[in-house]
């Protein structure tokens, strides 16, 4: 396992990888939230295992909490956002490029965009 990679909102950590996916663990503190965001070469299936919070997807909105699940299809906008208590996801990424560059932020609450949409790593 890796170490956690420090972010504004909280951490994540690999937990595993191979041919076509890719597994982490996310914390996102109290009150912080991921930014809005989309992948070109992916797909995410989000598990909540603790915590409360926010999950959006394409303009839909769903309760976090633990037990909760939410796939996130390849070119989906979308975000993860922590309530009262931090928000733990295990997150199942599925793709032929699984970089961390292949985020495209739309939104960032912790000014990490260089004009209105940029590709960016991290």
């Amino acid at each position: 396992m890796a170490n956690p990679v420090e972010r504004p909102w909280g951490w994540f950590e690999t937990l595993g990888s191979g041919e076509g996916y890719l597994v982490k663990r996310l914390c996102i503190h109290a009150g912080q939230r991921i930014s809005l965001q989309r992948h070109r070469h992916r797909l995410e299936h989000w598990v909540v295992v603790s915590g409360n919070g926010l999950l959006h997807c394409d303009g839909e909105d769903v309760p976090a909490s633990p037990g909760c699940t939410l796939l996130v299809p390849c070119g989906a906008i979308h975000r993860a956002s922590a309530g009262s208590e931090d928000l733990l996801i295990v997150e199942v990424q599925r793709g032929h490029d699984l970089r961390e560059d292949d985020i495209e932020r739309l939104e960032d609450d912790y000014q990490r965009i260089e004009g209105a949409t940029a590709r960016v790593v991290g």
